[in-house]
């Protein structure tokens, strides 16, 4: 983790790329799974974010680590941070 990230106490998010056939884009899949607020059962929530991917690392099958960052577009509040293991 970077000496900003700390400073800074932004948010991190470990998913999986869905797509990456935007330039300098991917789209980060995030699965949470949380106990239901009354019943108890396991539920699964999916999320997607769009990332910043300055020099088109990721590829699809990625598991990546995403941080929270400024606007940089209309979708893009997530930047790609590093990549934890190719897809095979």
């Amino acid at each position: 983790m970077t000496e900003k990230a700390e400073r800074n106490n932004r948010k991190m998010r470990q998913g999986v790329v869905v797509s990456a056939a935007a330039d300098k884009t991917c789209v980060v899949e995030i699965n949470i799974r949380k106990p239901h607020a009354v019943y108890g059962k396991m539920m699964t929530r999916t999320t997607k974010y769009h990332a910043h991917d300055e020099n088109n690392l990721a590829g699809v099958g990625d598991v990546v680590q995403i941080m929270e960052t400024r606007p940089i577009s209309k979708l893009k509040r997530w930047r790609l941070t590093q990549i934890i293991e190719k897809a095979k």
